[in-house]
């Protein structure tokens, strides 16, 4: 099945940065801060394996939080699309 989460859970390895759902609203307020529509924010696919283990389905929002020695830490945002 295509759909399920694999065994092994991404999220638990060390080169995978933190990777969070945002609500409606959260959304919204990314969209307004940046002034833009979700086609304009980069895409990671449905079929992704993190997206599909924080349950991420096409139209949703996600957050990802990275870590840096020299720039501290840094929020990107990715909209997800079918895969």
């Amino acid at each position: 099945m295509e759909d399920e989460v694999p065994a092994f859970k991404v999220s638990t390895h060390f080169l995978i940065p933190k990777h969070e759902l945002l609500t409606k609203e959260e959304a919204a307020q990314v969209l307004g801060r940046f002034n833009s529509s979700p086609s304009q924010l980069p895409y990671i696919l449905a079929t992704d394996a993190i997206a599909k283990e924080v349950g991420a389905k096409p139209g949703d929002f996600v957050r990802i939080t990275r870590r840096s020695e020299t720039a501290g830490t840094g929020t990107y945002y990715r909209y997800v699309v079918e895969g």
